[in-house]
C-alpha cells in the first residue's frame, strides 16, 4: 500500500508578535524535517471564501500519518511548544490526504448506498 500524505493544520486564533513566538519560528523547522515535515502554508495571508476563519492558517505536509504523529509526539516538539501555546491559542489536526487516484465518484456512491440503506431500515 502506498503511504498517503498527512497534514498538520493549525488555526490561530489570536497571534500576535512575541519573542517566545519568533524562539517558537526559529526552532519548528527543526523539529519536522527529520520526520520528512516542511511547511506548505505558513505566514500568508489567507482568504475566506465562506465562513468565518479568523486568525492564522499553517500546514505542514507529512510523507504520512505515522510520521506526523511522531512529530507531534516527538520531544523536540514538546519541548517548544509551550513557546507558542502560552500566547497563541489555536486549533491543531492531523489529517491524512487522499492517495493517488482518489476518485470522489466512489465516495459518493457509498453515501447514496448508505443513505439508501438507511431509507430502507426505517421505510
Amino acid at each position: 500500500m502506498t503511504a498517503v500524505t498527512a497534514y498538520a493544520i493549525a488555526r490561530l486564533h489570536n497571534p500576535a508578535p512575541h519573542a517566545d513566538v519568533a524562539e517558537y519560528i526559529e526552532r519548528i523547522s527543526g523539529t519536522f524535517e527529520p520526520y520528512g515535515g516542511r511547511f506548505l502554508v505558513h505566514g500568508v495571508r489567507h482568504e475566506v471564501t465562506e465562513g468565518e476563519w479568523p486568525g492564522a492558517v499553517v500546514v505542514i505536509g507529512f510523507p504520512g500519518m505515522t510520521a506526523a504523529r511522531a512529530w507531534w509526539d516527538s520531544a523536540e516538539y514538546r519541548e517548544i511548544a509551550p513557546l507558542r501555546s502560552r500566547h497563541i491559542d489555536g486549533d491543531i489536526i492531523l489529517v491524512p490526504g487522499v492517495p493517488d487516484g482518489y476518485e470522489p465518484a466512489a465516495t459518493a456512491r457509498a453515501m447514496r448506498d448508505g443513505l439508501a440503506a438507511r431509507e430502507g431500515v426505517g421505510g
